[in-house]
Order: C-alpha cells, then structure tokens, then sequence
C-alpha cells in the first residue's frame, strides 16, 4: 500500500485531506509543520508528499526544496496544495521542485487523481 504524507498546519484541512486519501485506498500520515515533515520522511520515506505552503516554522517552498536537492528524496513526488492560487504562486512551486501544483478550495477528485497519478510515475 502506497504511503502519502500530509503537510498541512490547519487541522480541519489536513482531516479532509487525510480522509480523501484514506478512502482512495492509500495509507497516510500526517505532518503539522515543514521541520515535523523532514524529520519524517527521513524515517520513513513516503511515496508521495502533499505539502501545504503557508506554515509556521518552515513554508511548503523550503520543504519541497530540501526534498529536491537531497539524493535521498529527489524522486519523491511532491504535490503542492495551497490557497496560494495565482499564477505566479503555482510557477514558483514548480520552480521549487514540486510535481504538481493544487489550488485550495479543490475538488477531491482533483487531489486524488493527482496523487494516484504520481503514484504511477
């Protein structure tokens, strides 16, 4: 079963987030912040990350840059899913690294089929 990690700092949207993907057949654990997020794909790589931007202590952008220039964790797919929706927000993700880049508010199906998607590779 493929593991994704959820970045997200704002509870009521990382239960949404979890429960989609739960119910999608995917097996997920949770990070509140970017440092709580290195310290655990460290441990336990997942197969795909779903990273917010706007956090406390490390934003999305930082994550997913470590993630990217770390031969460890360079392949692992990032999903960027942020309010952050302007067109400049989703190029500066990519610029970062990110696989692909979700506006918050989404449609599940939208997340989900992102993430299954980069599960395939």
């Amino acid at each position: 079963m493929s593991t994704v990690l959820v970045v997200e700092d704002s509870p009521a949207q990382r239960a949404m987030i979890k429960d989609l993907l739960k119910g999608s057949g995917l097996k997920v654990t949770e990070a509140i912040d970017g440092v709580e997020a290195l310290e655990k794909i460290v441990k336990d790589c997942p197969d795909v990350v779903v990273l917010d931007i706007v956090m406390p202590r490390m934003n999305g952008y930082e994550v997913c840059r470590r993630l990217k220039s770390d031969p460890k964790t360079q392949n692992v797919p990032v999903v960027m899913c942020s309010s952050k929706g302007e067109e400049f927000d989703r190029y500066w993700g990519m610029k970062q690294g990110a696989d692909a880049y979700i506006a918050k508010p989404f449609q599940p199906t939208e997340l989900i089929g992102t993430v299954k998607q980069l599960l395939r590779g």
